[in-house]
């Protein structure tokens, strides 16, 4: 079993469905970015010519991760981890800032954004640390030192201030539930946001007059278990100053765009031509792909350049547009086939360290996937978040690809640890 090459043991489904979503994502971005006028041409200095070149960097890259000793990610995650600090505390002296977050490195023509690869670094240490036999996440001190580990980089990412991508690290909450993290820690969470967007809709005293009656029937038909009114009453008046504060936090604390970005979220009245553009021509574009879409370089949208940073966040509209219902329902096949076989994968791993590491790459590259499209369909707000392998973009094309060849080696050297 030790002698087994590296070729028969790699996961050859995965690398095919990395590969499909590469060179379709390549595709639609050549169709976005190429000029009108110069269609089937390639152009040096366009997005697309310079997003080949990202994809032919990536593939060195690749070879490098699959040839060095798979231990190498275990034992220097720590090390990886401080670089990565290391890389965000730079920002706030040599960071480039861009649309008001300073979250770039910039080297002449090329940027360079860390938190893409400090992604990786978080998910291998929290995967050392989750590793270990002594760790429960059942107690609390363990609990502190995981939320610790994730929650330094959010802090500096929030201090950008880069929402979208803290948002990112915080979805690793998942990981840890998966791994013995109490359940009303997602409870309370989830409780938080719908209260939040409850409170923007409705009047606080009708919301809370809504939680009353809603936790006196739970108690009531929960109390041989919960006998303790007074927990109950506890948990009413914390949601109920939560969802009075939520007009002052939104009034006071969230800045203009911010308030933009949650009303178009929630429905409410919006300059088409201001705040709500953006979504409003992204819409417009995937609604009128139809089922079967205009046809390869035949989008009207796209080639009239309605909808802003199409080649970046918005450019699954292209899809749309083009390839209709059908071209978005085989991408979002893809996707879900690829997140489905890195879960399986990491079920099947023979140590923790890679089936926790597993189940962060697919927590990742998931919550990209979900809350992209969801921005495009009004489910959530607009918050600059890429969909992997289809964004333009170095720093993201290679970030995911180090990300998910890391646990295609460590796949590939479970044969060595029967």
């Amino acid at each position: 079993m030790k002698n087994q090459s590296l070729s028969s043991s790699i996961d050859w489904i995965t690398i095919l469905l990395y590969a499909i979503l590469v060179i379709f994502g390549w595709m639609t971005i050549y169709s976005v970015t190429v000029p009108v006028d110069q269609e089937y041409t390639f152009e040096f200095g366009q997005h697309y010519s310079k997003q080949l070149m990202f994809i032919l960097i990536a593939i060195p890259l690749i070879f490098t991760i699959l040839f060095v000793d798979s231990k190498i990610f275990e034992r220097f995650s720590l090390v990886f981890y401080g670089l990565g600090l290391v890389l965000l505390l730079g920002l706030f002296a040599f960071g480039v800032t861009k649309k008001g977050q300073t979250n770039w490195y910039q080297f002449g023509g090329f940027g360079f954004q860390p938190s893409e690869f400090v992604k990786t670094a978080v998910a291998l240490l929290l995967s050392k640390y989750l590793s270990d036999a002594q760790v429960n996440l059942s107690k609390n001190k363990f609990q502190y030192i995981a939320f610790a580990i994730i929650g330094l980089p959010v802090f500096l990412i929030l201090l950008q201030p880069d929402a979208g991508s803290a948002m990112i690290f915080l979805s690793l909450i998942f990981v840890l539930y998966r791994e013995g993290l109490p359940s009303w820690y997602l409870w309370t969470g989830a409780i938080a946001i719908a209260t939040f967007l409850l409170a923007l809709i409705v009047k606080p005293v009708f919301l809370i007059l809504f939680i009353f009656i809603f936790m006196s029937i739970h108690y009531v038909f929960n109390r041989k278990i919960s006998r303790n009114p007074l927990v109950y009453f506890l948990i009413f008046l914390t949601i109920s100053a939560f969802a009075f504060s939520v007009s002052y936090v939104y009034d006071n604390v969230l800045e203009p765009h911010q308030k933009d970005r949650i009303n178009v979220l929630l429905g409410k009245e919006v300059n088409l031509k201001a705040e709500g553009y953006n979504l409003h021509q992204s819409m417009i574009a995937i609604g009128s792909g139809g089922l079967f879409g205009k046809g390869y370089l035949e989008g009207t949208q796209t080639k009239g350049g309605f909808v802003p940073e199409q080649h970046t966040d918005y450019i699954f509209t292209t899809v749309g547009e083009e390839w209709g219902f059908a071209g978005n329902l085989l991408v979002m096949t893809l996707f879900v086939c690829l997140f489905i076989r890195i879960i399986y994968l990491a079920e099947r791993q023979k140590t923790k360290f890679s089936r926790v590491y597993g189940y962060c790459v697919a927590t990742y590259l998931f919550t990209h996937f979900f809350v992209n499209i969801a921005m495009l369909i009004r489910l959530f707000p607009t918050i600059g978040v890429p969909l992997p392998f289809f964004s333009y973009g170095g720093s993201s094309l290679w970030a995911f690809t180090i990300m998910l060849f890391i646990f295609i080696k460590l796949d590939a050297n479970k044969v060595n640890e029967w």
